[in-house]
């Protein structure tokens, strides 16, 4: 861990503990197992943005590198992998990590996973992705001036993190926490970020915001892409090319 690590021992420990069943999408991460395909489907229509792509492709990241920091044990950093990227994967528990590395061997996948800090990750990104992390870390300015960082010249960052709501705070924290749908202790409300908060750090880092999504709920449609940011919401931002 370096001196600017915004890694927080307790929140690696609370994570690694659910490293067992992380694949398992009736477990204690099957929040992450819905959300996963919102998360995707944003991703998708961002690399296919940002590099001008037609949406048919069948793998839009060939020959791009990929970051996914906060992979846990590959749920993003799979179908990154499975879209032609070559992607590195970086946790702060390394049980996670082994975990990771286990299932992608299992699935025949090539992925670099590492424990450890992003802020002390040497090398480049054409896309970044941290999904759900900004708001488990010790210092949330730090850690996006780490993620941009890593970012190559044209290259594209895309987060996700809960909105700053009385709504998120409801349906995540009393509700989600308290009726065991999401393990007690996993979120803390005042970490969380609303999108000119989390906006601003972003373009103090050098990027440009260029998008911002909300994740909705609805007893019908479930999760899904909304203008609706109160619950969750995704943010993408480039770097200029140099």
């Amino acid at each position: 861990m370096t001196e600017t690590s915004s890694i927080v021992a307790s929140e690696a420990a609370h994570f690694g503990g659910l490293a067992g069943d992380w694949w398992d999408p009736r477990g204690t991460s099957a929040m992450l197992h819905k959300l996963n395909p919102v998360r995707l489907d944003y991703v998708r229509d961002q690399v296919d943005r940002h590099w001008g792509l037609d949406e048919c492709t069948l793998r839009p990241l060939d020959g791009k590198s990929a970051l996914d920091v906060g992979c846990g044990a590959g749920l993003l950093a799979e179908p990154l992998a499975r879209l032609g990227a070559r992607v590195t994967g970086i946790d702060a528990a390394p049980e996670l990590v082994e975990a990771a590395k286990a299932h992608a061997a299992g699935v025949g996948l090539t992925i670099d996973y590492r424990a450890g800090d992003v802020a002390a990750l040497a090398g480049s990104f054409d896309l970044v992705t941290a999904m759900e992390v900004v708001e488990h870390v010790a210092d949330a300015s730090a850690f996006v001036r780490a993620l941009a960082a890593r970012v190559a010249a044209g290259g594209l960052l895309l987060m996700s993190t809960p909105g700053k709501t009385g709504l998120s705070k409801l349906l995540t924290i009393t509700l989600a926490e308290g009726f065991g749908a999401i393990p007690r202790g996993t979120h803390d409300y005042d970490k969380f970020l609303a999108p000119d908060e989390l906006g601003a750090f972003v373009a103090a880092a050098g990027l440009e915001v260029v998008d911002v999504k909300g994740i909705a709920f609805s007893p019908t449609r479930g999760l899904h892409l909304s203008e609706d940011t109160r619950l969750n919401y995704l943010l993408a931002a480039r770097k200029a090319a140099c």
